[in-house]
């Protein structure tokens, strides 16, 4: 973010008595921490300072709050417990004061940092999240390391929010998690404070642009992206575009409820709030820098100044044929202005980036080779670091500021540009709409930089402009920036996260949470799909779905106003109802308890029609007899600390709901390594893993022969359906009928890959999605025609059960792909 090769000073003697604080203490979790460690020449680790925007800002509420920062310390560290050294006794920058004991140091194998840094964050979302798709690789490899990463931090910062004295109400800790490289960390962060009982609040900034749906959606893993940052309370932006661009992609992507007027996504149960929260730069901090720099430019032509990382997002070399065609279109400022390029090295030793240097390095030799003259060169490339003395001054001394990225968060120099305009007349500022800034800054003179010959004439304006107006616009945006400044960001941030030690100084926050939902909420996305001619058929799952999770199966009872609303559906002509539970086929009727609707139990092994038949789908005898000893040695090796093992019949269930959290990951994988031992596969469920038959049915293949049953071999023309569910299990029918139904998953707060269409916050909005269904069809005029399928037809003598075939080894050619069933003509009584 910074250019500077030195940092500003910070007051004297690191007095921060006029530094905003927050009410609880913060924890920053960034990539760098606010200092990088060297080794000097007797080996030794010693701090050198960094700059930037952020460690400026934030330094000082983290010190002052004794507060602790979370980083990578810029080198791997053979041995992991080695010392951080304090500050210099000397160091006057804003982390001085940042004690050793309240850095956390990240450290990460080498392999994998390079993989997560080098390869997804700056080969991946760097070019993505610019809106430049055509630059971004996608690697597996790259996406695991990133993930891996993240856990560490994530980690890290548990280990740092355990070291803080608990606290309650307004003074909770507050964790406040940077960038593009750390999108995920807050859901193991969430997760992790919540099986310790631990309050804080999580906030989010990134300080690169979000891109539109349509770019983001290129990211294989967008999911978990968008996931990773709804683990946050407050998730912020420069910009309402990019707030709006996230918005569009929580609810496109994930199918959340969103606000779009308010800026709130629902997701998990929680109203995630998203704000502009624009950063800004120390103002005066820069004014001081720019009356004090002595004089550097001895000459009086023009210069047309350009500071900039070495990027290719930041617009170079549309810029230097911006200003050629300035000199082929306008010869009077042939010898009267001059470009002064500073381009700062970056990524040196990425290949892309060395291809731009040489772009540049041809351009600026081929562009002085045509315009120069003996007493004057059109081009002063500099490519280097300059001295904050010199930048100062070439800020002062400029007649234009030229900041014209392609893509950019913010762009920070044109705010340093502005704050160091201080002579009369002042300097033009000219702005790139694709940056932050452009939005912010109104008055600057805005240049397209993929418009070569318009942006030539945007500068041949500035250039040429009336001293009252630049005088003008110069003003109002001295005003603006010296008013919202750094620290008016900092306060910015805290006050939206309701932190801010005096609230009552600072805006009202707006809008913080999100309505229930409402039967209005299903009328966009249900309406037109069912119609008003269409049967319906309704698939639902149980737990979790119909039922809320509880401790144990048998307390997880259907609430009496969600079985109201399924009863009087059920004598609905033109609704057909089927729940498709984990449970025992028998268990999941008699929990619901309604007549005349379908049960399919063990994930659709077992299904139960409305006339009183019966499909078991078959499975190879050798697994009937493993099933009880299976049972046995789950039993003496892992019921244990609260866990059990619930018998289905065809399916064992190990549940591990009530063990502490530091001992289910072992269980369950020991669990798991048995099932699978034994021949079964090992699904997973809600703290729980399921042993199921090797047999090819799953909840999918159970709906479609459940429709097809139902309504015939052409039910997909003939009927709209609407399938809920909560977990894994319910994924493979969501596949299984992905466009052909609309589909919702209800989801809690950690990340979840899913292929619904919708997300739904808890089992009280599935009631109201079922009250929306019942409100849409008693609208419509009662149906002619008698209903075309299974329905409430059950005899009570005779009925034909369809009864589990055990196969035998020299049976298994009569039973190709597991889907044959055996008819009994045997009386139910």
């Amino acid at each position: 973010m910074g250019l500077w090769r030195r940092l500003p000073r910070v007051p004297s003697e690191n007095n921060f008595d006029n530094v905003v604080s927050s009410s609880g203490s913060m924890i920053v979790v960034s990539n760098r921490l606010p200092f990088v460690l060297q080794r000097n020449a007797e080996g030794k680790l010693v701090r050198k300072a960094s700059a930037g925007g952020l460690v400026t800002a934030v330094a000082p509420v983290v010190i002052n709050g004794s507060g602790l920062w979370v980083g990578w310390p810029g080198l791997h560290l053979a041995n992991p417990n080695e010392p951080i050294p304090e500050s210099d006794p000397d160091d006057i920058t804003p982390t001085a004061g940042l004690r050793s004991e309240k850095v956390v140091a990240v450290q990460i194998d080498p392999v994998v940092f390079d993989s997560y840094y080098n390869g997804c964050c700056n080969a991946t979302f760097w070019p993505l999240f610019h809106s430049m798709p055509d630059r971004a690789t996608f690697k597996r490899e790259h996406w695991h390391n990133y993930t891996t990463a993240n856990k560490e931090f994530a980690n890290c910062t548990m280990k740092a929010l355990t070291s803080l004295p608990r606290r309650t109400g307004n003074d909770v800790p507050l964790i406040w998690i940077h960038d593009y490289h750390l999108m995920l960390a807050a859901n193991w962060v969430r997760q992790g404070a919540e099986e310790e009982g631990i309050m804080c609040k999580l906030g989010f900034f990134l300080h690169i642009p979000f891109p539109p749906w349509d770019i983001f959606r290129l990211f294989p893993w967008g999911d978990e992206i968008l996931q990773g940052m709804l683990a946050c309370d407050m998730v912020g932006f420069h910009i309402t575009d990019y707030c709006l661009n996230f918005v569009d992609c929580c609810q496109r992507n994930l199918g959340c409820r969103v606000d779009r007027k308010n800026l709130l996504v629902e997701h998990g149960g929680r109203s995630v709030r998203v704000r502009p929260l624009p950063i800004g730069i120390p103002f005066e901090r820069f004014v001081e820098l720019s009356e004090k720099a002595p004089k550097v430019l001895s000459t009086n032509q023009k210069i047309v100044l350009g500071v900039d990382r070495l990027d290719y997002t930041k617009g170079l070399v549309h810029r230097l044929l911006a200003f050629e065609k300035l000199l082929e279109n306008h010869p009077q400022h042939k010898e009267n202005v001059s470009l002064l390029q500073i381009s700062v090295p970056s990524r040196t030793d990425v290949k892309e980036y060395q291809e731009l240097k040489e772009e540049m390095d041809q351009l600026v030799g081929r562009i002085n080779g045509k315009f120069t003259t003996p007493n004057w060169s059109p081009i002063r490339y500099i490519y280097g670091c300059v001295s904050q003395d010199e930048l100062a001054a070439f800020y002062r001394d400029s007649a234009v500021g030229l900041v014209t990225p392609l893509r950019d968060g913010m762009n920070l120099v044109a705010k340093e540009f502005v704050a160091c305009q201080i002579n009369t007349p002042p300097g033009v500022l000219i702005v790139s709409p694709f940056a932050g800034a452009g939005e912010t800054m109104h008055e600057a003179l805005i240049c397209n930089p993929y418009e070569i010959n318009d942006a030539s004439e945007v500068i041949h304006r500035a250039l040429t402009m009336p001293e009252d107006e630049r005088i003008l616009r110069m003003n109002y945006l001295r005003r603006r920036e010296k008013l919202n400044d750094v620290n008016y960001w900092t306060k910015s941030f805290l006050s939206a996260m309701g932190s801010l030690l005096t609230q009552e100084d600072h805006d009202d926050i707006g809008t913080t949470s999100m309505p229930a939902v409402t039967l209005d909420d299903f009328d966009e996305y249900l309406a037109k799909y069912i119609g008003n001619t269409h049967k319906l058929a309704l698939l639902l799952d149980y737990d979790g779905t119909l039922a809320p999770i509880a401790p144990h199966p048998d307390l997880a009872i259907i609430p009496p106003e969600t079985k109201n609303v399924l009863q009087r559906l059920s004598n609905i002509s033109d609704v057909y109802i089927a729940i498709i539970s984990g449970r025992n086929v028998n268990n999941v009727k008699q929990m619901v308890g309604i007549e005349g609707i379908t049960y399919a139990g063990n994930h659709g092994l077992e299904i139960l029609h409305p006339d009183g038949t019966k499909f078991v789908h078959p499975m190879p005898t050798e697994f009937h007899d493993r099933v009880g000893e299976l049972l046995r040695q789950l039993q003496e090796s892992v019921c244990k600390d609260g866990a059990w093992v619930e018998n289905k019949g065809a399916l064992l269930t190990f549940h591990f709901r009530e063990t502490p959290s530091h001992l289910r990951s072992r269980l369950a994988e020991e669990a798991k390594r048995l099932i699978e031992e034994a021949g079964f596969k090992a699904g997973k469920a809600h703290c729980a893993i399921e042993a199921k038959p090797p047999v090819q049915w799953n909840k999918g293949r159970a709906s479609i022969y459940i429709l097809r049953t139902a309504f015939g071999v052409d039910w997909s023309e003939r009927i709209r359906i609407i399938y809920a569910g909560d977990d894994t299990t319910d994924e493979d029918a969501m596949l299984a009928l992905k466009g052909m139904a609309a589909t919702f998953r209800v989801t809690s707060s950690s990340i979840v890959k899913t292929s619904a269409e919708r997300r739904l916050p808890s089992t009280d909005s599935v009631l109201t999605m079922l009250k929306w269904v019942e409100r849409h069809l008693s609208r419509r005029k009662p149906s002619i025609d008698p209903s075309n399928y299974r329905r409430n037809s059950l005899a009570k003598q005779g009925a034909v059960q369809m009864e589990m075939s055990f196969m035998r080894s020299g049976q298994a050619e009569e039973h190709k792909n597991g889907s044959a069933t055996r008819l009994s003509t045997d009386s139910t009584n």
